[in-house]
């Protein structure tokens, strides 16, 4: 009850499996982070933007483009990115300030204003839930496939990227979300799988080192899953509607063209 900052996290959601749900009910509740862990979340979300261009390169480009290649393109992309962010900013707190309140607050009190059986009120915010969330991923899915054509068509807007992966969509909805709905459950697989062998509180000793390495296996593999989701989704973009061994992104190397490089291979060059 006295904590502040940091230490106001340390609570027993932060132990194990909690953690995951913790996380979950934070989204849909629209719980506001401590200013620590903000900034903390705003480096994690720069260093993805930073990182993402040179990833969706070099997936789209479907070889090695080693250390250089691969920084060369995420610095290329990365204001791009930041704009792109700050689209999405928008619009997440759009949703989070407004629609989110909208909802719990106003439609889901009325509602349930009066009501005696607990179970309906249950359902009602159940149902509110999967609605606010299906609101977010229509928005994270608009965005990823705003970042893979930002790269793969080597576009400069920002608002030009997002309109055409919202064609895109609007054109391959049963791909696109066929595919979210493949990769989302390989991730609910993880979590699955996280549930059965979260460690708990522990104790010193052999116990807590093993405790370690499953955390940090657990976090290597949401890392791996969130890597299979950009690699699916620009594979899947590149299926429906570009070459399949195209990207915009030029090398630092002559040509400093994507488009002559994927002549020149397509010439045996």
């Amino acid at each position: 009850a006295d904590a502040t900052g940091l230490g106001t996290t340390l609570t027993p959601s932060v132990i194990g499996f909690a953690a995951v749900l913790d996380n979950v009910s934070s989204v849909l509740d629209g719980r506001a982070e401590i200013p620590p862990i903000a900034w903390a979340l705003a480096l994690y979300l720069t260093g993805w933007a930073f990182l993402t261009g040179g990833i969706i390169d070099r997936y789209a480009r479907q070889r090695a483009t080693r250390t250089h290649g691969f920084f060369a393109a995420s610095g290329v992309y990365f204001v791009r990115f930041v704009r792109l962010a700050l689209a999405a900013g928008v619009v997440y707190w759009w949703l989070f300030a407004w629609v989110h309140p909208w909802l719990f607050d106003d439609l889901y009190v009325g509602l349930t204003r009066g009501v005696s059986v607990e179970r309906t009120a249950f359902f009602w915010r159940l149902l509110f839930y999967v609605l606010f969330g299906g609101l977010l991923v229509l928005a994270n899915v608009l965005f990823d496939y705003s970042k893979t054509r930002l790269v793969v068509e080597d576009r400069r807007s920002a608002a030009g990227a997002i309109a055409a992966a919202f064609r895109f969509i609007l054109h391959h909805p049963r791909e696109v979300f066929g595919l979210y709905g493949l990769n989302a459950l390989s991730f609910a697989g993880l979590l699955l799988v996280w549930a059965l062998i979260a460690p708990g509180a522990g104790g010193a000793g052999f116990s807590m080192w093993l405790a370690l390495v499953a955390t940090q296996t657990y976090i290597a593999a949401r890392l791996l899953l969130k890597l299979q989701f950009i690699a699916s989704q620009t594979a899947l973009f590149q299926s429906r509607l570009a070459h399949a061994a195209y990207t915009a992104a030029p090398e630092p190397v002559w040509p400093e063209s994507a488009a002559a490089e994927a002549i020149g291979v397509r010439q045996g060059t």
